[in-house]
């Protein structure tokens, strides 16, 4: 699954997980990526969106 929102661009952050201890292990934060149907130059696909366009109004819902 492409891990990008096709509005913005958005893709996941990379970081560590820090324990109490200080364990130190890598972390990947993904962009929480909705499959929705949007008018894209007058035609309806299926693309994956961000909640972030969707709340926005950045993308046009099908019907």
């Amino acid at each position: 699954m492409a891990r990008k929102c096709v509005i913005c661009g958005k893709i996941g952050q990379f970081g560590h997980s820090v324990s109490h201890a200080h364990n130190v292990t890598k972390k990947k934060w993904q962009p929480n990526l909705q499959r929705v149907r949007a008018v894209i130059d007058g035609k309806v696909k299926k693309i994956y969106v961000c909640t972030r366009c969707l709340r926005s109004g950045a993308v046009k819902k099908a019907k």
